[in-house]
């Protein structure tokens, strides 16, 4: 196992340093001057001796591949930059942000799971019956909606109409519901109509035949062998998710203001604020990779036949 971590862990150092590559390539020949929309953002009149002497200070005036190199060593430190906009170190920024994509994060995906999984296995036990058909139906609609739409939706009756809610997220239990009721009922959607499938694809397995013919409860067999061998897709699903929440929801969190990582990046793209930009982009391909072995390892917990290579 050991050995295997340590492989997965050699393999992130390729994936950082193409994505990071990629990343500072794309800020490098974007439209603008980084010294004047610094210059700019942080209300300095802006002039062409002025600008010259900003570019020499970022080492602007210096090659490509050198600026790259430069970041990159940084980076190693833990040195993201500093921002554009008001010269807090992108890396700060980034942490205080985090706890409240974190908590929304959880939250959603806690939601979905509750929901998802024992209405995926009912539509499985009562297949083509009325109520897998109206479960499926509600499914169609909520994978249909988008996460703007669904999330004004939710503000014109529960905030404006009702007034229940508040219309923005302050941060408290009230603010955190509309977000969350926004970014779960997608997942949910297509969480049980995969959870669906594999429980479907576990009843018609012999191992539920033979139960059933030596008399074993049909409960038992459900709870206790069928669920936990679809658990694989779901902790499949769960990591996909997971990543693209701790990654922050950016459409949702700019609606609500809710003050996570995804209107951290709005917000750095509105103001062009490349170091902040940088720094989320790194940090989501952490995610990304961190998250999938994590993933890949619980396959041999849940299924003991699964090595740590993800094969049977």
């Amino acid at each position: 196992m050991s050995r295997y971590i340590k492989k997965r862990l050699f393999q992130l150092i390729p994936i950082i340093l193409g994505v990071s590559f990629i990343t500072f390539s794309l800020m490098y020949i974007a439209p603008g001057n980084p010294a004047e929309m610094k210059l700019s953002a942080q209300g300095i009149s802006v002039s062409n001796e002025i600008i010259e002497q900003t570019k020499i200070e970022m080492g602007l005036d210096k090659p490509f591949l050198w600026q790259y190199f430069t970041w990159l060593t940084n980076l190693i430190k833990g040195d993201m930059g500093t921002s554009y906009v008001d010269n807090m170190p992108v890396s700060k920024k980034l942490l205080i942000a985090m706890p409240s994509t974190i908590i929304l994060a959880f939250s959603s995906m806690g939601l979905t799971l509750l929901m998802a999984i024992p209405l995926g296995v009912l539509c499985a036990i009562k297949q083509n019956k009325f109520i897998d058909y109206i479960i499926r139906l509600f499914t169609f609609v909520g994978t249909s909606i988008p996460n703007f739409f669904l999330a004004l939706v939710l503000i014109y009756f529960f905030a404006m109409k009702l007034k229940w809610l508040p219309v923005l997220a302050s941060g408290s239990f009230k603010g955190l519901i509309l977000p969350t009721l926004s970014l779960s009922t997608v997942m949910i959607s297509k969480y049980i109509r995969q959870v669906r499938a594999a429980v479907l694809e576990e009843l018609g397995k012999d191992y539920v035949l033979g139960a059933k013919t030596r008399g074993i409860n049909e409960k038992v067999i459900i709870y206790s062998n069928v669920v936990r061998n679809s658990m694989i897709t779901i902790v499949t699903l769960v990591g996909l998710s997971f990543g693209s929440l701790l990654g922050g929801a950016a459409v949702v969190e700019t609606i609500f203001v809710w003050r996570g990582l995804g209107k951290l990046v709005v917000d750095a793209i509105g103001a062009r604020d490349y170091p902040v930009i940088q720094g989320f982009v790194v940090w989501m391909a952490i995610i990304y990779v961190t998250i999938n072995l994590l993933t890949d390892l619980s396959y041999s917990r849940l299924d003991p036949r699964v090595n740590y290579e993800g094969e049977i």
